[in-house]
């Protein structure tokens, strides 16, 4: 069961648990995040959570989207979902070290440009990691970045171990995505 009081202040800045009221604001931010920053838009086999949030964070007791909320808008969100990396496209290797249902995979973990550097990606991912350590069935927490996205790359290897770069894996470069893990059952590190 989810624990839906849970928040934390970062100054001016509430993280909690998204609720339907928040959905419009929450997708806003993903999108804007596809279109804006990384360039793509929206792709339907990518983003289909996307599309419909309630049924896929805000109803299902194994997955969560926290947002970050100032002054009443949505400014970050972050969420966590039970489904591992997919071979194809990714390694196989890839896919059977972080099964579906038993890999919490972090997702969505964006802020938006004018909020970023007050710590609320960093206290987002940490109150994810705490659900998926408080989630029974959870054995690893997964995640892969785009590594083009500027501060990404960096502002994971703060918190988590790299597991795969898949830039190393063609010679035009892969997914542009490194893949890694997070330590949880009380290992989160700030970094």
């Amino acid at each position: 069961m989810k624990d839906l009081t849970r928040r934390a202040e970062v100054g001016p800045y509430v993280i909690r648990h998204a609720t339907p009221e928040d959905v419009h604001g929450a997708r806003s931010v993903m999108l804007d995040t596809f279109y804006r920053e990384f360039q793509y838009g929206y792709v339907p086999a990518w983003h289909a959570d996307v599309v419909d949030i309630e049924r896929t964070y805000l109803d299902d007791p194994r997955h969560v989207l926290f947002v970050a909320v100032r002054d009443g808008e949505v400014v970050g969100t972050t969420a966590v979902h039970s489904r591992g990396p997919a071979h194809p496209p990714h390694p196989q290797w890839l896919a059977e070290r972080y099964p579906c249902g038993r890999t919490a995979q972090l997702a969505r973990v964006y802020v938006r440009p004018a909020h970023r550097r007050h710590g609320l990606a960093r206290a987002m991912v940490r109150m994810a990691c705490e659900f998926a350590a408080a989630t029974p069935g959870y054995e690893r927490v997964y995640l892969h970045t785009n590594v083009d996205v500027p501060g990404a790359e960096g502002f994971w290897r703060s918190l988590a171990t790299e597991v795969f770069d898949d830039r190393t894996t063609s010679e035009d470069g892969g997914f542009r995505t490194v893949h890694f893990e997070i330590p949880f059952r009380g290992e989160f590190h700030a970094g």
